[in-house]
């Protein structure tokens, strides 16, 4: 897909040393946020309201109820995206709610119920994909329905992976924390990859490190090489 086809991508996480989002499989990745600096939850902030859309998972909004808002600093919402291939979102889902305009990806095979729910909430829906969601078509719903230019995603192992996958992905701010947690099932910033070899792996050019608080963060290009894995 042509860049211009797209928004920009960032990709945006807290991780520990070893590169761990959570401390164990299945608990809230806000237990380890609640250790970064203020300046650095301000920086997150600060992220949110340059972007005109931010997007996570399902499987990280079942576990985490964010509201992907901006409140620690001026500026307006993002357009929350949610990538939900079965429509199969809680109904107390935060992001269900009023607090900014959302739009829900289902895939054509979405449970006609789970659908008409969704869409009693007042949410956009979108179809992208016939069975999983077409991550390359609904970067292109975005850019050319909702004008969404710059876009950063906070998501979990499954969706950074996929993105990263397909080639989606422009840059990444990583906030490090002071941590190392293990666990061999223990989410991190990416999953899902299983490579081979050397050759499969993505390649990033560190581009600016700093302080922000107490608290390293570093951003990088993403390099890649060839065409995503069919």
């Amino acid at each position: 897909m042509a860049e211009y086809d797209r928004p920009h991508v960032l990709m945006m996480s807290e991780i520990t040393v070893d590169g761990k989002l959570t401390l164990k499989r299945g608990a809230s990745s806000k237990i380890l946020m609640k250790y970064m600096a203020p300046e650095t939850e301000i920086l997150l902030h600060q992220t949110r309201a340059a972007c005109d859309a931010i997007m996570v998972g399902a499987n990280t909004i079942r576990i985490d109820n964010s509201f992907l808002t901006v409140r620690l600093v001026e500026g307006k919402n993002p357009l929350r995206v949610i990538p939900c291939s079965r429509a199969d979102l809680p109904p107390n889902a935060n992001v269900l709610g009023p607090d900014a305009r959302t739009v829900i990806a289902v895939s054509k095979a979405a449970p006609a119920e789970n659908v008409a729910r969704l869409r009693e909430t007042g949410v956009d829906l979108v179809v992208a994909g016939e069975n999983e969601i077409d991550l390359p078509e609904l970067m292109r719903i975005l850019k050319r329905d909702y004008g969404v230019r710059r876009m950063m995603i906070e998501g979990g192992p499954t969706l950074n992976w996929s993105m990263l996958n397909h080639h989606l992905v422009d840059e990444i701010r990583l906030i490090h924390l002071p941590f190392i947690v293990g666990g061999a099932d223990t989410p991190s910033l990416v999953g899902g990859m299983h490579i081979e070899t050397e050759k499969e792996m993505i390649r990033l050019a560190l581009k600016r490190h700093f302080m922000c608080g107490s608290n390293l963060v570093t951003e990088w290009d993403v390099l890649y090489r060839d065409g995503p894995e069919e």
